[in-house]
């Protein structure tokens, strides 16, 4: 009993913005998410300090998930992002550079936290209204009938990942991909309650780029698959093949010694007879015409070899993983129990082939009906391929997210400093009555929308990492970069040609202000106007859905830190 300890008593800190520790901390982050956005975001590194994995990655999901911050104020900013790219895949790095550079900004002004929450939830209001309203200059529509918007889309996602290690035809061959491999996933016949099927990604490491394709139906990996046979799969009278799914395992060893005592006569192998009930269970499936097994886990030998001479094909070793797309695409259940066989228990498919890519063997099922597709998506290394996943995943649920809301915003920063030249503008032509009803002066809320307006723009020049100046027109709105090493005295019109989304060009009788991003741009007077919007082959856009929750994630987080009065840590 000597060796415990008193309990100590927890740890109380009052007012935990204006310690040092917490302005070095969010500092320090802010640094570190600021550096790795945009196409040309420098990457990082991370791993335990102790060895194994490293991940070389410049994307939110994989830098949070990983990222060991031992702030507390911090982990709420961190687990509230990382919420939002659970939800929305996209706009991670934009929810947390946005979110730092609200704290740091309204810490710095001299209003109450309860006032510029006030505030800032009003600006919130204004902004959500303007980017849904008709009048947005920055939002443009997502037309279904042509593919040139949901390359832009998936294309501004693939050249942001820089540790792709992506070439500008690379982009161009996976963003094809992508948009083939989501139409797959869309129903023929479309229901009150459609569902969008599924893209499976196959992995292939150590190739090329451009060997990537993708295929209508599933694709098991086989290794023993013997491609120099002929593949002769038995089919019904409508010339479809019948499928038996399995989840439960048909190895023979469903007995578990853990589970409990089971009593056998003496003289009887429990072996044999877990064998028979397979056998039995085979003959069944060869009197109801099966063409094919596939099992989610392991299938006896023995019956392999019995399904193989009623040529009937037996897949195993499915994985989990497969059980769902494959439920889709078959139109069946998976089977958990062999003693409940029953007709309407299989489902159908077109057609099995073989398929080979690199030194991997597959079966390729092929559905009457595409909801499910499979993306063999190659690339050079291990890291790139990791990184490379995870991009197409999050261009995946952009496309989904765009079905539901046909709307994309203008990326390259133009939305950023579009939205802080109207919010400037607004901001000057509020009422009194506004004021009065928010509860604060018009200084006052000048200040916490000028601070709002710089932190929007210093999101905007994060995406530029040479040193180089950054500006904005003053009809548009839009953000501009100047290479690095011209003076701030050039003429911009000869150094620039296109915006940061590439809709505006610099021969559009422009004119340009300096963003400083800490200090922002003049107030801009004039509403910003809203420029004829055509989907160019290269224009930059960005996830409507995700970048609107983004914004209002990052106000509503800014919002609960600067309202915190205490922290209390346990000791003990």
């Amino acid at each position: 009993m000597s060796r415990l300890e008193a309990k100590k008593p927890p740890l109380f800190i009052s007012d935990p913005l204006t310690k040092d520790t917490f302005i070095q901390s969010l500092s320090l982050l802010s640094g570190i998410l600021k550096s790795c956005y945009g196409p040309a975001g420098r990457l990082k590194q991370l791993h335990n300090g102790v060895g194994g994995y490293v991940c070389t990655t410049s994307q939110s999901s994989a830098i949070l998930s990983r990222l060991s911050v031992s702030h507390p104020v911090l982990s709420v900013l961190t687990a509230s992002v990382q919420n939002h790219v659970s939800r929305f895949s996209d706009c991670g790095l934009f929810t947390a550079i946005l979110c730092c550079s609200l704290i740091e900004n309204f810490k710095s002004l001299s209003v109450a936290s309860c006032t510029v929450i006030k505030i800032s939830n009003h600006l919130q209001s204004l902004c959500m209204d303007y980017l849904k309203s008709e009048a947005c200059g920055c939002r443009v529509s997502v037309d279904f009938s042509s593919v040139e918007s949901l390359l832009c889309l998936v294309r501004s996602v693939l050249i942001s990942k820089p540790a792709c290690m992506l070439t500008k035809a690379e982009v161009n061959h996976l963003a094809t991909l992508v948009v083939k491999a989501f139409i797959f996933t869309v129903p023929c016949h479309v229901q009150t309650n459609a569902v969008l099927g599924k893209c499976v990604i196959v992995p292939v490491k150590s190739r090329r780029v451009a060997d990537s394709t993708v295929l209508p139906g599933l694709l098991i990996e086989t290794p023993e698959i013997q491609l120099s046979k002929p593949l002769t799969v038995k089919r019904t009278c409508s010339n479809m093949i019948k499928i038996a799914l399995f989840s439960v395992s048909m190895s023979g060893d469903c007995f578990n010694s853990e589970e409990g005592t089971i009593m056998v006569h003496h003289g009887i192998s429990l072996e044999v007879l877990e064998l028979n009930q397979l056998l039995d269970v085979g003959k069944q499936l060869v009197n109801d015409e099966v063409g094919l097994v596939v099992c989610q886990k392991v299938i006896h030998p023995s019956l392999k070899q019995y399904l193989k001479e009623n040529h009937v094909m037996a897949v195993d070793r499915a994985g989990l993983n497969l059980m769902e797309p494959l439920s889709r695409m078959t139109g069946n259940k998976p089977i958990a129990s062999i003693q409940l066989l029953s007709l309407d228990c299989y489902g159908s498919l077109e057609d099995v082939r073989v398929e080979s890519f690199a030194s991997k063997h597959f079966v390729h099922l092929i559905p009457k009906d595409t909801v499910v597709c499979s993306l063999i998506l190659c690339n050079r290394n291990e890291t790139a391929w990791d990184e490379l996943k995870r991009a197409c995943e999050t261009a995946e649920h952009v496309l989904q997210l765009t079905v539901k809301e046909p709307l994309a915003l203008l990326g390259g920063g133009c939305t950023e400093t579009h939205l802080a030249s109207y919010i400037r503008h607004k901001s000057c032509s509020l009422s009194t009555s506004t004021f009065k009803e928010i509860g604060c002066s018009r200084t006052e809320y000048q200040l916490v929308a000028d601070g709002f307006c710089r932190s929007l723009e210093s999101v905007a020049c994060s995406l530029s990492h040479d040193d180089g100046e950054i500006l904005t027109d003053t009809v548009y709105g839009h953000c501009w970069f100047v290479p690095s090493g011209f003076p701030s005295v050039s003429n911009w019109s000869d150094l620039v040609s296109k915006c940061g989304c590439g809709l505006n060009g610099s021969t559009d009788n422009l004119n340009w202000r300096l963003l400083q991003g800490r200090f922002g741009s003049p107030i801009i007077q004039d509403c910003p106007k809203e420029p004829s919007v055509k989907i160019a082959d290269f224009l930059t856009l960005d996830c409507f859905a995700a970048k609107c929750s983004g914004l209002q994630v990052a106000l509503e987080t800014a919002n609960l830190i600067l309202d915190l009065s205490y922290v209390i840590e346990d000791q003990n």
